[in-house]
């Protein structure tokens, strides 16, 4: 992979990882209800999960997918079932929890599991292979990949719980807080939009 390329890959990566999604709302929200800190493993665990997710599908697992379309549709319907119920959980959540201490973040697994029933992150994993792998080098081109990815997602994902974490003060007041978590809730669920067109 020349520098062009490998610059482009980044900048590829940067873009899908800094834009909204599912993660990026969650760990919005999280922000907000948890604080920056009880986020870190959240934060981590996308990271860790695409990873692998990138791997994965470098190394064969887009292949079996497409050989097999009903494996496929049951894994797009199990993500949208999931994401469905945690923008249900978003969408009723009614206090900061991390000022309390009652309620707990996405931990690390939860976040590295959901990066394999989450549309976006498969939309990105599929579009980066195809466009950045080498036939004449798959096995080190699908490494520069995820490396490429492992370098810029956490730093993006992160300054949406930061953003987060800025709005807290704002969202102290109940009222503001329950039309904020019902309004994410519900563009959480929009994310679905793209799956199911």
């Amino acid at each position: 992979m020349t520098a062009d390329v490998f610059f482009a890959l980044l900048v590829f990566a940067f873009v899908s990882s800094i834009t909204p999604g599912p993660n990026n709302l969650m760990l919005l929200v999280s922000g907000v209800n948890y604080g920056f800190w009880r986020t870190v493993p959240h934060m981590l665990g996308i990271g860790a999960g695409f990873v692998t997710l990138l791997l994965s599908v470098g190394l064969g697992l887009g292949a079996v997918l497409s050989s097999f379309p009903s494996l496929h549709t049951a894994l797009k319907f199990a993500g949208g079932a999931y994401l469905l119920y945690l923008a249900w959980r978003i969408a009723m959540s009614r206090s900061i929890d991390g000022v309390s201490g009652n309620g707990r973040p996405m931990s690390f697994l939860s976040a590295a599991a959901f990066q394999w029933v989450n549309p976006k992150a498969w939309v990105m994993a599929v579009t980066a292979m195809v466009l950045y792998t080498n036939a004449d080098s798959p096995f080190g081109s699908v490494f520069l990949v995820a490396v490429a990815f492992g370098l810029v997602n956490v730093p993006c994902v992160s300054s949406w719980a930061g953003f987060g974490v800025a709005l807290r003060r704002f969202l102290a007041d109940p009222i503001r807080l329950k039309w904020f978590n019902i309004a994410m809730g519900l563009l959480l669920a929009a994310t679905l939009w793209p799956m199911l067109r």
